[in-house]
C-alpha cells in the first residue's frame, strides 16, 4: 500500500459533552481497502461523523493529503475527495435513481465528470440503469444500497467511506456488493469500510482497526488480525 491519504490522530469526540471516543487513530493508505470494525455501539459511526465533519471533535485531528481538515464542514471535505456513504442510505426517496445520482455530483471537482461517472455507476450496477427513472423510495434494500454507493461515486471520491455496507441485507446481496467493492478497489479507488460484520470486513480489506467502547483495541494487516485469538473469540465466534 502507498502513502497515507487520510490520517486520523488521537480523535476524541461525543455528543452534548458526553465523551464517546477516546484516542482513535487510523490511516487510509493509497491503493487499498482499510476497515474499522467493532460491535454495535463501539463508536464506529461517531468516528465517521467526527472524521467527515458532521460533529466537531473534542480533541485530535484529521489530515487529508497532509492538510489539516479537522474543522472543515462535510461539503468542504467532499470537495477535496473525502466522501461518505452514510449508514441507512439516506436517499431522496421521491426523486428518481438518475436524480439521486446527479445530487451526488454537487462539488466542483465532480461536476465536470457527471456523464463519465454516471456511466461508471450504471456499468457497475446494471440494475440501477434498468430502474433509472424509478423513485428511490420504491427500490429494494439492495438496490438502495447500490444507489447510495453510486451517489458516493458521483462525488468523484479519492477516499470513499462506507458506513455499514451489509446492514439489513441478505447474505447473497452482501456478497454481490462485496464483489463490487473489490472491483472498485482493484480499479484504484481507496476505501474505508466501517462494518459490524467482522467476517466480511476482514475478508475484503487489507488493513484493519478494531475498536471497542470508543477505544482502540488492535490494528494490523487484516490477515493477521483475523488470526489473533482475542479477535477470533470476541468477534468471529471461533
Amino acid at each position: 500500500m502507498g502513502e497515507a491519504l487520510l490520517q486520523v490522530e488521537g480523535l476524541e469526540a461525543g455528543y452534548d459533552g458526553v465523551q464517546v471516543l477516546w484516542g482513535i487513530s487510523l490511516e487510509v493508505a493509497a491503493g487499498g481497502m482499510t476497515t474499522l470494525v467493532g460491535a454495535n455501539g463501539a463508536g464506529k459511526t461517531t468516528t465517521l461523523r467526527a472524521v467527515t465533519g458532521s460533529i466537531k471533535p473534542f480533541a485530535g485531528r484529521v489530515l487529508f493529503r497532509g492538510e489539516d481538515v479537522t474543522h472543515l464542514p462535510p461539503h468542504a471535505k467532499a470537495e477535496r475527495g473525502l466522501v461518505l456513504v452514510p449508514e441507512g442510505r439516506q436517499l431522496f426517496s421521491e426523486m428518481s435513481v438518475t436524480e439521486n445520482l446527479e445530487m451526488g455530483a454537487f462539488s466542483k471537482r465532480a461536476r465536470s465528470r457527471v456523464a463519465e461517472r454516471q456511466n461508471q455507476v450504471y456499468t457497475l450496477f446494471p440494475r440501477l440503469a434498468e430502474r433509472r427513472r424509478q423513485k428511490a423510495g420504491t427500490l429494494s434494500g439492495g438496490e438502495q444500497q447500490m444507489l447510495a454507493i453510486g451517489r458516493g461515486l458521483m462525488s468523484d471520491p479519492e477516499v470513499l467511506i462506507i458506513d455499514e455496507l451489509s446492514l439489513g441485507l441478505s447474505p447473497v446481496l452482501v456478497q454481490m456488493l462485496a464483489g463490487k467493492l473489490a472491483a472498485l478497489k482493484d480499479g484504484g479507488l481507496n476505501i474505508l469500510l466501517v462494518e459490524q460484520n467482522v467476517h466480511l470486513a476482514l475478508a475484503l480489506s487489507d488493513y484493519t482497526y478494531v475498536i471497542a467502547e470508543g477505544r482502540p483495541v488492535v490494528a494490523g494487516p487484516s490477515a493477521e488480525v483475523a488470526g489473533m485469538p482475542q479477535i477470533r473469540q470476541a468477534y468471529l465466534g471461533l
